[in-house]
């Protein structure tokens, strides 16, 4: 599986952005999609996922702003973002999830993107 991520950029502090992954290979063993973000000098963290059945988990941080969703026709899942903070600056990573399956058919595993930065302007 591969994912593209972009539509990231700068942005001034209430503005909005909206990201894209793109994903192409052997989608089927997908089970979950989602976004993560890594700020400088901090950890990776979740910030929202969707499951094949359409639903969806976020950050407390980003809940009631971000909003996720998936356009199953072009195997994308995107990232709607609404008044953004400047705590919202950060790497963007798109996730996809192989997990369910059965270690002897296809173990678990997380695929990511490539990244695509997110700048917030105070």
């Amino acid at each position: 599986v591969q994912l593209q991520a972009s539509g990231g950029g700068l942005v001034q502090t209430g503005g909005s952005l909206k990201l894209s992954c793109a994903a192409s290979g052997s989608i089927f063993r997908i089970n979950a999609r989602g976004w993560y973000r890594q700020a400088p000098g901090k950890e990776r963290e979740l910030v929202a996922t969707i499951t094949s059945g359409g639903s969806t988990n976020y950050a407390d941080s980003v809940k009631g702003r971000f909003t996720i969703s998936r356009d199953n026709a072009k195997n994308a899942v995107y990232l709607q973002m609404n008044s953004l903070k400047p705590e919202d600056t950060a790497v963007y990573y798109c996730n996809a999830k192989q997990t369910g399956w059965g270690s002897g058919l296809f173990p678990d595993y997380d695929y990511w993107g490539q990244g695509t930065q997110v700048t917030v302007s105070s």
